[in-house]
Order: C-alpha cells, then sequence, then structure tokens
C-alpha cells in the first residue's frame, strides 16, 4: 500500500505531498475523534449517567488539551511537527484500547483517563497540522494561505461529523467495545504510514527555546486568543453534551438519529469553513478570487453570530423542525468565524517556531473547549438547555468585543 501511495506522489511537488499526508493523517484521526466523542456521549447516557456526569467524562480530555497545546508547540518546535503528529497518532491508539474494555472496568477514573490520553493526541494532532501549513506557503501568499487553511479546517469537521454519523452508527450495530476495536486497527495502520511518508524535522527550531517564550509577546495574537476562548465556550456550552441529552429525552430519539443530525450539522459546518475564503470580506489577492480578511471582518462576523443562540430558544417553543434549522444557521454563521480565526492566527504567527504561537493560540481553544463542557453539563442540569443559550449568547459577545481590537492591516499583526 505504501508503494502505490509513493508512486501517486511522485509527480507532485514536496511541498504538497507533505501538505497531502499531513492532511490525511488529520483526517484519519478526525474521524475517530468524532466518532469516540459520540459513542461515549451516547453509551455512558444509556448506561444511566445524566448530564453532568458525561460532561464530567470529558473533563480530562479537555483540561490536558490545554496543557498540551502550550507545551505541545514547544514539542514541536524541539522534536519537530512530523514527531508531534506521530506521537499524537499512536496515543489514540492507546486512548481507544483502553475504552475498548468490557463494560464492567469502564469505571469513571479509567474513562476519564483514556479521556486524558485523547484529549493530548488530538491537540498534539491539530497543532502539528495547523503549524505545518504555514512552513508550506510563501509570506506574500496570503490567499494560498488561506485557502490552505480552510481546506484543512472544513474538510476536518466534516470528517468529524462523519465520525459523529459513524459513531451513533456503530453503536447500534456492533457495540461500544468493538467499535474502539475497529477504530483502534484503523488507525495503527495510518500511524505506520505516517513514520514512513512524513518529512522528518518539519518545522525544527535548532536554537535553544526559552519558557518564556511558550507564552506569545504579540498583542494580537493574545487578543485572537481570547477571542477564540469564549467562541468555542459559546458553542460547547449547549451543542456537545446539553444538545444531544436533551433531544434523546424531550425527543426521544435514538442513539442513531441524534447521531444522523449531529453528523450532519457538522458535515455542512465544515463544508462552510472549506468555502469560507469565498464569503468573508477583505483586501483582494493574488490568489484568483480569494479575498484576505483582516480584525475588522473577524469582529463582523462574531456580530452576525450573536445572536442566534436567542433564535434556538425561541425555536424550543416552536417545533423541533424550526429548532433544526436554527441549528444549521448558528452553524453556518460559527464555520464563517472559525475558518476566517484559523487564517488569523497562522497568519498572524512568526514562521520560526511555529507552533509556539499556534500551539498558546489552540491552548485558549481548548480552555474554551474545557470552560463550555463543564458548564454544558452544569447549567443543563441545573436550569436547562435553555439557560445553556443565554449563556452561548453572552460568550459571543464577549468574544466580538475582544475581536474590535484586532489588528486591521499586516502593519498592525505585530503590533
Amino acid at each position: 500500500m505504501v508503494y502505490q501511495i509513493n508512486n501517486i506522489f511522485k509527480n507532485l511537488s514536496s511541498e504538497l505531498k507533505q501538505y497531502l499526508v499531513i492532511t490525511g493523517n488529520y483526517w484519519a484521526f478526525t474521524l475517530t475523534d468524532g466518532a469516540l466523542r459520540m459513542l461515549v456521549v451516547l453509551y455512558f447516557h444509556q448506561l444511566g449517567y445524566d448530564a453532568l456526569q458525561v460532561a464530567l467524562l470529558f473533563i480530562f480530555y479537555e483540561f490536558f488539551g490545554v496543557i498540551t497545546n502550550l507545551l505541545g508547540g514547544w514539542l514541536g518546535a524541539k522534536l519537530g511537527l512530523n514527531r508531534t503528529m506521530n506521537i499524537g497518532l499512536f496515543i489514540q491508539v492507546i486512548a481507544l484500547l483502553m475504552l475498548a474494555l468490557p463494560s464492567e472496568y469502564l469505571s469513571i477514573a479509567w474513562v476519564m483517563l483514556a479521556q486524558a490520553f485523547s484529549g493530548i493526541a488530538k491537540d498534539l494532532n491539530k497543532m502539528s497540522a495547523k503549524s505545518a501549513i504555514k512552513l508550506f506557503v510563501t509570506d506574500d501568499n496570503q490567499g494560498q494561505l488561506y485557502k490552505w487553511v480552510a481546506i484543512l479546517t472544513g474538510s476536518k469537521n466534516t470528517l468529524k461529523g462523519i465520525g459523529f454519523f459513524l459513531g451513533g452508527l456503530l453503536l447500534t450495530l456492533i457495540g461500544f467495545q468493538s467499535a474502539m476495536l475497529l477504530m483502534a486497527a484503523l488507525l495503527l495502520v495510518v500511524f505506520i504510514c505516517s513514520l514512513l511518508l512524513l518529512k522528518q524535522d518539519l518545522g525544527r527550531v535548532k536554537r535553544k527555546i526559552k519558557f518564556k517564550e511558550l507564552f506569545s509577546k504579540s498583542p494580537a495574537i493574545n487578543r485572537l486568543s481570547a477571542a477564540r476562548l469564549f467562541l468555542f465556550a459559546s458553542r460547547d456550552v449547549w451543542f456537545v453534551v446539553a444538545l444531544p441529552v436533551y433531544f434523546s429525552e424531550t425527543y426521544g430519539w435514538n442513539s442513531w438519529s441524534i447521531g444522523a443530525l449531529i453528523a450532519a450539522w457538522i458535515i455542512v459546518y465544515g463544508g462552510i469553513q472549506s468555502i469560507a475564503p469565498y464569503l468573508t470580506a477583505g483586501k483582494k489577492s493574488d490568489n484568483k478570487s480569494v479575498r484576505v480578511p483582516n480584525g475588522k471582518h473577524a469582529a463582523f462576523w462574531a456580530l452576525a453570530l450573536t445572536f442566534t443562540p436567542l433564535l434556538v430558544l425561541i425555536s424550543l417553543t416552536v417545533s423541533v423542525w424550526l429548532v433544526i434549522a436554527c441549528l444549521f444557521l448558528f452553524g453556518g454563521l460559527f464555520a464563517i468565524n472559525s475558518s476566517l480565526h484559523s487564517y488569523l492566527i497562522v497568519s498572524y504567527a512568526q514562521k520560526e517556531g511555529v507552533s509556539l504561537d499556534i500551539g498558546f493560540y489552540y491552548m485558549a481553544n481548548a480552555m474554551g473547549r474545557l470552560i463550555g463542557t463543564l458548564l454544558s453539563g452544569w447549567v443543563f442540569v441545573s436550569f436547562g438547555l435553555q439557560a445553556c443559550l443565554v449563556v452561548s449568547c453572552l460568550f459571543i459577545l464577549i468574544a466580538t468585543i475582544i475581536s474590535w481590537r484586532l489588528p486591521v492591516n499586516e502593519s498592525m499583526q505585530n503590533s
């Protein structure tokens, strides 16, 4: 199989080959990550766990994601992004095998530990993939950079949506433990291929990196990171745990139906992320019709998103179909915000030691997910889905306010 892949790649440029390998790794990992998330939520809810207990299972997943992004940026600069990506793949295999044990051995502590490994793996993989793109595009070709970031991010989320669907389907067809074994086997094959194909020392910095470099000194990156924290907390505070449980308890949907809905949402979400370069306003680049955005556009799109959680809240009193329509409206606007942010951080990051800046940024992303996941379980159990949506609206408003101070031109990016 590796021989056939090498033949296909033979006539491609070195940069495109590495981009495709990294994207393939990211896709495979994301598929298992999405399926694992849905499998854990639905399986443990079936076992009698309430929304808060299910949310607690993901605490270490999100918490270690915060730590991993901070230290992972340093590891990427010291060891090379190829190694951090491969380490992430291997750790995910271990996490899946840990969850393949019979249900009587799946204590809360054991599942939380497995989720901690999965969180470490996910953020090593993501940080490596996003950082590597910066190395393949010249600084004067921002349109190409925006397109590549959007394709990577959008396609990843489309596959994550397929993973959500796959998780619900696998739970229905073969059960939790068998699904874990199947995904571990497939990801192990990807890991072996990655070891053979991915370029050595990708993004490695030969000089000694000081501890203080783990924290960004750029005001632009600090502001963007803060906006990202509140943006992703606004989504996860109601979407990740509260919404699937709400559909199960209120509408009586089974695991397959919930998985299919979440999957369709994320697939559309990923598709819109991929075409975001053609939807966002900005300065015309040399790359065909792509317009390169700036901080002003990040603030505008955050403002457009602000009141969509309230539309979802209102729809809860009307019908399930209106709820679904509002979910997709939120998803479309959130996708544009996410894709625009993903471009801006890669654009703002310094090329030498790129993983340090991007690792710091995704640390804030993971912190937002952690806060959102914790609040999702507690607020839902205490006050209901409606309260989760109000908190979401407030978080987006904070992200909008922060985004107003992002740079509006290239000369301000490192100010």
